[in-house]
């Protein structure tokens, strides 16, 4: 799994000009899939994701954890953050899991991710042309791969 970590103020879904989810001061993650992912790469993302210090502490330094900042978490499902840009000018999207693979692991990443949190995930909707927006804070964007645990 692939994820994009973005520190946010305010984030949203909206699907088909209907708001479909959205948080406040939080985290933004988008999604990619492979074929390959395990319950082993959703736990320790999960886990990973809940702890990482990027939130500011009482003397303005990245100290604290979305768990002890009592943020929120909206969670994107993103095909293209597998593209394979190498060869030629368009991507291709051959690591991305299909369907069948992807929508289960996604709603256990999810789920996983509540529990660590202690409280609900928001989500956007698997497949759906979603209009995201956010307000990155800081800018803080971090990048985790869960087959280089570096």
């Amino acid at each position: 799994m692939k994820v994009v970590i973005q520190r946010v103020t305010r984030a949203s879904v909206t699907i088909e000009q209907q708001l479909f989810s959205s948080i406040n001061k939080g985290i933004l993650i988008l999604v990619g899939i492979q074929t390959d992912d395990t319950d082993e790469d959703i736990n320790w993302l999960a886990s990973k994701i809940v702890n990482l210090r990027i939130f500011d502490d009482e003397n303005g330094v990245m100290n604290k954890s979305i768990l002890e900042s009592g943020g929120e978490i909206l969670a994107v499902s993103q095909f293209t953050l597998m593209a394979r840009t190498k060869k030629g000018n368009r991507p291709s999207y051959i690591d991305a899991a299909p369907p069948a693979i992807s929508i289960p692991l996604y709603e256990k990443f999810v789920a996983t991710l509540s529990q660590e949190l202690h409280k609900e995930v928001q989500t956007g909707q698997f497949g759906a042309d979603m209009k995201v927006e956010l307000t990155n804070d800081g800018p803080v964007t971090i990048i985790i791969d869960s087959k280089n645990r570096q």
